[in-house]
């Protein structure tokens, strides 16, 4: 099966595509490296050729507000227009839990309308909402950081690997469409500001953490269970404790 991976080099599809390469696939790692710009269009066409399946794994060079609205927007119908042209079977967007609980998040925002283009788009698809990766505490400390203190939100957290994301991914896309959403977390929760004290403390970092329920996320705020799964969710296998183990011992 020909299988496409727009951001195919990023964080997650430079994970998903060697697991699908290794279970027998023809994958395609589309990004503006590899000569496929979903923004211009130039490639999509040639890229979705003869494919069953695409995964978008997009990201935007810029976060703010109006850039990573205009970005999922316009990517997404290209994309769409591409599959459409192709006979794509299966389209699957990976999204972030909470989109639609946290307004003031301008990348939550867009997120959402790229999941509407994506269920009006006409083509089977499944929307993968995902944690926040582990991969992102370090970034996630550093925008919340005033002086030697870092103010984040009890509200509850249950980050994921990047590892388990990346399975987990690879794995819906060779399953049927949903024509929904599937959600997917790590395996442990707990508040938002205590994840992130343990992190810092595990690098070293003497940084301090409080507990800030004013403190907002990217522009959003956050509520106890604004950033978790309310329902079924299938989980990774991977927690923070063995993440920060490997991390390390890679690094």
């Amino acid at each position: 099966m020909k299988i496409v991976v727009i951001g195919g080099t990023g964080l997650i599809g430079s994970k998903t595509v060697p697991i699908l390469r290794q279970a027998g696939h023809e994958v395609v790692a589309a990004s503006p490296k590899s000569g496929v710009n979903t923004i211009t269009g130039v490639g999509l066409q040639e890229a979705m050729s003869g494919a069953q399946v695409v995964i978008d794994l997009s990201n935007a060079p810029s976060w703010e507000d109006q850039a990573v609205l205009e970005f999922f927007q316009t990517s997404g119908r290209n994309v769409h227009a591409a599959e459409a042209a192709a006979g794509v079977q299966h389209h699957v967007a990976l999204s972030i839990v909470g989109t639609d609980r946290m307004p003031g998040n301008g990348y939550f925002r867009a997120k959402v309308a790229q999941e509407k283009l994506t269920e009006a788009s006409g083509i089977p698809y499944t929307i993968i909402r995902s944690t926040q990766f582990m991969e992102f505490l370090g970034g996630i400390a550093d925008s919340s950081t005033d002086g030697n203190t870092v103010r984040l939100a009890p509200g509850l957290f249950q980050a994921i690997a990047s590892d388990d994301v990346a399975a987990l991914v690879a794995d819906v896309a060779l399953t049927a469409p949903r024509s929904g959403i599937v959600e997917i977390a790590g395996p442990g929760r707990a508040p938002f500001n205590e994840i992130v004290a343990r992190y810092l403390k595990a690098i070293g970092d003497r940084r301090e953490v409080v507990s800030d329920p004013e403190a907002r996320y990217f522009g959003g705020r956050v509520e106890e269970y604004s950033l978790v799964p309310l329902g079924e969710a299938r989980l990774g296998s991977i927690g923070l404790d063995e993440w920060l183990r490997r991390s390390q011992a890679g690094a």
